[in-house]
């Protein structure tokens, strides 16, 4: 039996995920047509590629040079892909872009419907996500995120700077001593942030910890404790002030990025260059230099 491409993808599949189940569930397939279709393989190759052990598959000699194989085959695919995408002529199509949670609710969605009524042509899929997507695999075409250095194998633009300052309730007083703190985890940002306020609660001060950005000014508002925000988020809600001054050692850059294959594509092109003119709108109030004036408790 001659193998097929989709041999290749369920075997590393399998390698990847560890076992016959997951890889299903990845391929969209049921358990028993993985099996089957593993089986197959192996008779064909007259081969074992997998060590059944409780833990897991594990790949043999054979399986880990067919995972190999497969992963060269996947990488000339989307190459493939990404060249054929650039050289589209029109801005039309999908368009898939990423960005976390907490920069979609508050600043994209509105970029985003200007957007699509300016190009109908192009289809948009948001991927909201924490993680940093492979934009060579094509997870995403587009990706807006905050870094301090962006991979050096995409390239992109510097939107503006994002500003970030320590906030409590209006009512609660303008005083930082011995308050709860609510934090972000040390999954968020580089743990940059969860540093930042072990350094400045006093211990066993923190109230509340997440492991994202979201939900960070409504612990805030809800009184459960003082905490850093980006300056857009916090100056823009009317219950909290600023205590004290935007924060250097927090402070990141926002960028949006693509892989180099798909820069000249129009759709890329297109919304790189709408986003770029839509952010220079908002990047004082990012760069936290157009705070409104703080309340004062009464």
């Amino acid at each position: 039996m001659p193998l097929a491409w989709d041999d290749f993808r369920l075997v590393k599949a399998i390698a990847d995920r560890g076992g016959l189940t997951h890889a299903a569930e990845h391929l969209g397939i049921n358990h028993s047509t993985a099996f089957r279709r593993l089986a197959a393989v192996e008779a064909a190759l007259d081969a074992r590629l997998f060590e059944r052990r409780r833990a897991g598959y594990v790949p043999t000699q054979a399986g880990e040079a067919m995972m190999l194989a497969a992963a060269r085959m996947d990488e000339d695919v989307a190459r493939f892909t990404r060249e054929v995408a650039g050289k589209a002529q029109t801005p039309a199509g999908e368009l898939r872009i990423t960005a976390a949670a907490s920069f979609v609710t508050d600043v994209l969605v509105p970029v985003l419907g200007r957007f699509a009524a300016a190009y109908p042509q192009i289809r948009l899929d948001l991927v909201v996500s924490e993680e940093a997507l492979n934009l060579s695999r094509r997870d995403a075409d587009v990706a807006v995120r905050a870094s301090d250095s962006p991979p050096l194998t995409l390239v992109g633009r510097r939107l503006a700077g994002i500003a970030w300052a320590v906030y409590g309730r209006v009512g609660d007083g303008p005083d930082r001593a011995d308050r709860c703190w609510v934090s972000p985890s040390e999954a968020v940002g580089g743990g940059k942030l969860a540093r930042f306020v072990r350094a400045q609660a006093a211990q066993g001060r923190i109230a509340l910890q997440l492991n994202t950005v979201l939900g960070l000014a409504e612990a805030i508002e809800a009184g459960v404790g003082i905490g850093p925000l980006p300056c857009m988020k916090g100056d823009a809600l009317p219950g909290l002030i600023r205590l004290g001054e935007p924060e250097p050692d927090l402070a990141s850059t926002l960028w949006l990025l693509t892989h180099p294959d798909l820069r000249h594509a129009p759709r890329v092109r297109a919304f790189m260059d709408f986003a770029a003119e839509e952010m220079a709108a908002l990047r004082a109030l990012m760069e936290g230099r157009r705070a409104r004036a703080a309340a004062r408790p009464t």
